[in-house]
């Protein structure tokens, strides 16, 4: 029986356990062949060598550089050897000791496919199990590779019809069979499934489906039934086509084998306005929620839902954490979860019923988690069906807690979370549009400047209290994944290219190392000869929808910045190579000249037609793909068009998109030559940004007057005159520009006047200003409601 037992580790010998230790989750110590490294997924090692007394003694042991890629991935460790993928579905064995690369596999995907999603990002894992290294191509193909050689042993194809789809996700190997799922829910009302097939022969065993229609799989019997009652308006068009979907299974699995129940985390539906996607209501089954399946056929066992009838794009799909804790004097195995939505979920992991949650970050959407229901008290105005303006929403569609993997401790008895803090607007779909993907019927600005937005933490949470035990301030809002061990430590990697270690109990820095690159992917710890090594992977990515990039913008995450495995142990004797950072220069533009209109028209093509999507927010590019605003071939309209339309850098990972017209391409140019004009500027409002940080001696009178401004917007410099009056220290005044007038006002403090006023373009918006006045000259910010904060500079 697997049940909870008291583990005698070598920094607990004096120590006891703050929570039993089941044998499932440390079974193996030396290894790490999973995503999360046992089917607790954990993200734990019971490895000890490295602890909090010699970490200041680790030392890289060995390196190995990847291409320019995507490489935001957990590696594992089996046999001797580190696997890991990169780009897309690149697969790699290095020697564990050494780095020396054994073999190599290229997935094929680039070659085969036929859409831009297959080309989104990249893999974020594979799976190891039985001398078989297991991966789900980005375009759908379940390979299973020789652990020894890299050759194919079967390989299979799991996509059923032709409906938009992806597989990025981690597979893993679970009761002998292998579990993948895939994504597109963003994008199509595709039916959402998961696939299991036989480890040694890649025959499938089951699939079972997570939201209702035909066919009906043996497996799905039980499920269906219980999901179509909660569609009382069905799921099709009169046409007979899906109307709602989605559920996708893109990141997210565990497992117990003593219960044989397998974990999945599911996603959002589609279209996300549920009143589109599902007109008479209904918690909309098993969007956004937990189910549990047995492993070996298939068949339901219960379900847990995080957000009934979903409509803001809320997920289940992070880490499901499996473990006992002591509750109440009682023993509970349980699963952890802390889903998109802001709360941390505390289930009974055999029945699904709800033990607790709390909220780890800022909620707007509900109010609380009702203990007897287990159900969400929805906040006034979440549902935005047929209400007009726009509902501040926290979390924002990355979530509190988006799917780089959660850590747990048996000995702290604490979760590591990467808590992200950002907020969004969110309304009826509005005429002219609005939607960043056509059809989901709502108007969604993910990227907007609210106070406290653009942040992130690594907070340790005590899951039996529900409350924070410690939280470590993080660069950025994009954190990477965690990883935490027996010798008291937990790792994470930053985007400011740190690799860091703290004290698992108070979350203190105890050792860190610059790695050039920013690290997104979860590290993992094994040992190998009697030696313990710690190896993460470095660069940027996972960040989807564009969103993000803007709170990444003061760090260097360049698409091309090295992209290194290392590895590293107590006393490693490697060194990487110095690293000369280069300067960001827009490329040479003398022809260009401005046109507003034409550049506010190319930015709606940019947002609506995907680019953002791996571009960034604005063209800022956040590291998943190059930085357009710096690229030379925005100055050559053949060079453009080579790549964009007929996919000259398809094998690079850039998709053609041959429905755009020349037009559009030529409009959309103009948008990115606007933006790499203003991207000297913005660079420098960082740096003023952080001059303005520091105290000013400004008085109000300072401030008084008629100022002719500038503001770096997205689409270019936009001129403006501030005048403004000043009474002790109460600012008011107006702010007239082409656009129209706003009238302010505001007060002075501490040498800075904040002051706002509200306009309508052609939504009611709040425009504010942050500024300071120094050596007579004006500087600071202008925050254009939902649209961004942009830097201001004016003379008198």
């Amino acid at each position: 029986m697997l049940g909870a037992i008291a583990l005698s580790l070598g920094t607990i010998a004096c120590n006891r356990p703050a929570q039993p230790v089941e044998e499932a989750l440390v079974a193996n110590p030396d290894e790490w062949p999973s995503w999360g490294r046992t089917g607790s997924e954990a993200h734990y090692s019971p490895l000890d060598e490295i602890d909090t007394g010699n970490v200041a003694n680790l030392k890289l042991a060995w390196h190995f550089d990847l291409d320019p890629g995507y490489s935001a991935s957990t590696p594992l460790m089996a046999e001797g050897k580190v696997f890991l993928t990169s780009g897309h579905s690149h697969i790699r064995a290095l020697d564990a000791q050494s780095g020396k690369l054994l073999w190599e596999y290229d997935g094929g995907t680039r070659e085969r496919a036929t859409s831009a999603l297959h080309l989104t990002w990249g893999n974020k894992g594979i799976a190891y199990d039985g001398g078989h290294v297991f991966l789900v191509t980005t375009d759908g193909w379940v390979v299973s590779l020789d652990a020894k050689t890299g050759e194919e042993a079967w390989k299979t194809y799991d996509f059923p019809d032709n409906s938009p789809r992806n597989a990025n996700g981690a597979p893993r190997v679970f009761g002998g069979k292998v579990i993948t799922g895939f994504g597109g829910a963003d994008i199509s009302p595709a039916r959402g499934f998961v696939s299991a097939y036989d480890a040694k022969t890649g025959k499938l065993a089951w699939r079972f489906y997570t939201t209702p229609g035909d066919p009906v799989t043996e497996a799905n019997e039980k499920a269906e039934a219980v999901m179509r009652r909660t569609w009382p308006s069905g799921w099709t068009n009169p046409d007979g086509s899906r109307r709602g979907g989605g559920a996708t299974a893109w990141n997210a699995f565990s497992y117990d084998p003593e219960l044989r129940m397998v974990y999945l985390g599911l996603g959002n539906g589609f279209p996300y306005n549920q009143h589109k996607r599902s007109p008479g209501g209904g918690d909309n089954l098993f969007i956004a929620s937990i189910v549990a399946l047995d492993v070996d056929s298939g068949e339901y066992k219960w379900h847990y839902q995080v957000c009934p009838g979903e409509q803001w794009d809320c997920t289940a799909t992070t880490d499901m954490t499996l473990a006992t804790l002591e509750i109440g004097g009682k023993e509970r195995r349980v699963l952890m979860q802390a889903p998109k939505n802001g709360f941390f979920y505390v289930l009974d992991r055999q029945t699904g019923r709800f033990i607790s949650a709390e909220k780890i970050a800022k909620v707007t959407w509900a109010d609380h988690i009702d203990r007897k229901t287990g159900r969400p008290v929805e906040n006034p105005g979440v549902r935005y069906n047929g209400k007009p303006g726009l509902f501040e929403l926290w979390p924002g569609p990355s979530g509190a807690h988006s799917w780089m993997p959660q850590a747990y401790s048996p000995l702290t008895g604490l979760v590591y979370i990467p808590v992200l803090e950002n907020g969004a607007l969110i309304g009826d779909g509005q005429k002219g549009g609005g939607e960043i993907m056509a059809g989901m019927g709502v108007t969604l600005l993910p990227e907007v400047e609210l106070p406290g937005s653009h942040r992130s933490y690594l907070k340790a949470w005590n899951p039996v209290t529900q409350t924070e035990a410690w939280r470590a301030d993080l660069p950025g809002n994009w954190p990477g994944g965690v990883m935490a061990s027996a010798g008291g430590l937990v790792f994470q990697g930053q985007i400011d290219g740190r690799f860091v270690a703290r004290d698992a109990k108070s979350g203190k820095e105890l050792w860190s190392f610059k790695t050039e690159s920013p690290i997104v992917g979860a590290p993992i710890t094994y040992r190998f000869r009697g030696r313990q090594y710690v190896t993460v992977i470095t660069g940027n990515g996972g960040n989807g929808a564009g969103i993000n990039s803007p709170g990444l913008a003061a760090f260097r995450t360049d698409y091309r910045l090295p992209r290194r495995v290392l590895t590293f142990a107590l006393g490693g004797k490697d060194v990487i190579p110095a690293y000369d950072m280069p300067t960001l220069a827009p490329p040479a533009d003398p022809d260009f000249t401005p046109d507003l209109a034409r550049a506010q028209a190319g930015a709606v093509l940019f947002g609506t037609r995907s680019c953002l999507v791996c571009h960034g927010w604005n063209a800022v590019g956040g590291g998943a793909a190059p930085d357009l605003r710096y690229s030379p071939t925005i100055t050559d309209a053949a060079t453009f068009r080579a790549i964009v339309k007929e996919g000259g850098l398809k094998m690079n990972g850039m998709p053609p998109f041959p429905a755009l017209t020349d037009q559009e391409l030529e409009t959309m140019r103009f948008y990115l030559r606007a933006r790499a004009k203003a991207a000297p500027a913005e660079q420098q409002a960082l740096l003023e940004r952080a001059k303005a940080a520091k105290a000013s001696n400004a008085k109000p009178r300072d401030f008084a007057g008629r100022w002719n401004i500038t503001i770096q917007s997205p689409v270019g410099p936009q001129k403006a005159v501030m005048d403004l009056r000043v009474a002790g220290n109460i600012v008011t005044g107006k702010v007239v520009a082409e656009q129209g007038s706003v009238n302010v006002a505001g007060a002075v403090k501490d040498g800075r006047a904040r002051f706002q006023g509200k306009a309508s373009m052609p939504m009611p918006i709040t425009v504010s200003y942050d500024v300071t006045v120094r050596d007579g000259r004006l500087t600071g910010e202008n925050a254009n409601g939902p649209f961004g904060t942009f830097p201001v500079t004016g003379e008198r």
